[in-house]
């Protein structure tokens, strides 16, 4: 197998327990064979190169041409989300296909310590350009101005790859999954900024809310909401709680405010070798947390045509709470220029 130094070697013995572990996992579901291209799952069992992964109960092979180490009585074959239909007709397989995650989610949930360390230095990287904002010059320029400022810091950090830059100013921050526009910045605009991004493999996400030379009225009382939402949130993120009940903490608090009906249905997610893991914060999501897991922990409330806030910061489920992998303050910062 190739290995490519652009991400750190999980070890080989690390690569050697995961397959066992996905091998018994695909004999449970009647799984033959993972197809995988380079995606999370991909460098979850040591995948380096731009070809594809094929693992089988008896080996495992980096190619370009995944079809002849699929085996001609496979039944059932997991494919990566990720493959093109193209390559999915390249296999000329009558095997069922299914998704691998089915397998190899369950497994990516918790990480070994130096994946946790390495979603920690994603996390302060990202943290780091944040904290910059308020020397960048923010009054008269537009939303994708700031954002290619913003992805331009960020890839000086050393991010292998931006996933996402937002940046929502005034009602645009009541619009989830806002895109960076030709909106003007000006002073009294709520503003939201996050940054996604990847570093030596690994994801993590952060976001801040600040006010341009003055908050709009009635602005800092409802991110005080968000800002207690999320207090609760990581105060109830600890091994043996289901998401849900996070959820439910959340939920406890922003409903209680008054704002329930604004409120984002999911208040975070897991993140790792992919931006968007499981487990889920949300209703109906029993997960059991569990020591190793990394979550992306991110309360937000829209208020439709008028503003919204949603704070992000990367926690590790550790010991009896969570360790929060960022450390700035989350007091509302007013940008003067």
């Amino acid at each position: 197998m190739t290995v490519d130094a652009t991400y750190p070697d999980p070890g080989a013995r690390a690569v050697r327990d995961r397959l066992v572990a996905v091998r018994a996992a695909m004999a449970r579901d009647g799984v033959d064979a993972l197809v995988l291209r380079p995606s999370p799952d991909f460098r979850f069992l040591g995948g380096r190169g731009a070809g594809f992964l094929v693992v089988t109960m008896d080996e495992v092979a980096e190619t370009g041409d995944p079809a002849p180490y699929v085996p001609d009585d496979a039944r059932r074959v997991g494919v990566d989300p990720e493959m093109r239909v193209r390559e999915l007709f390249g296999l000329a397989i009558e095997a069922e296909l299914v998704p691998a995650a089915t397998v190899l989610e369950p497994l990516r949930l918790r990480k070994l310590p130096g994946e946790v360390d390495a979603v920690s230095r994603a996390a302060r990287a990202a943290e780091a350009v944040l904290d910059g904002a308020g020397e960048l010059a923010w009054f008269g320029a537009t939303e994708r101005a700031m954002a290619a400022r913003l992805r331009a810091l960020l890839l000086e950090t050393g991010c292998e790859e931006v996933l996402s830059v937002r940046v929502a100013a005034g009602e645009h921050t009541a619009r989830p999954g806002h895109l960076p526009g030709g909106r003007v910045i000006n002073p009294g605009d709520a503003l939201l900024v996050s940054l996604c991004g990847r570093w030596d493999g690994y994801c993590a996400e952060v976001a801040r809310v600040f006010a341009v030379a003055e908050p709009p009225e009635d602005f800092e009382a409802m991110y005080s909401v968000v800002l207690a939402a999320h207090h609760a949130a990581l105060r109830s993120v600890r091994p043996g709680v289901p998401a849900d009940e996070v959820a439910a903490a959340v939920a406890d608090v922003i409903d209680g405010s008054g704002y329930g009906r604004f409120a984002a249905p999911c208040a975070g997610r897991g993140v790792g070798l992919g931006h968007d893991e499981g487990p889920r914060l949300r209703p109906g999501d029993g997960t059991v947390l569990a020591a190793g897991m990394t979550l992306c922990v991110e309360p937000a409330i829209y208020v439709p045509d008028l503003f919204g806030a949603r704070l992000a910061d990367v926690a590790a489920c550790t010991g009896e709470a969570a360790t929060v992998l960022t450390t700035s303050p989350h007091t509302l910062r007013v940008l003067d220029h």
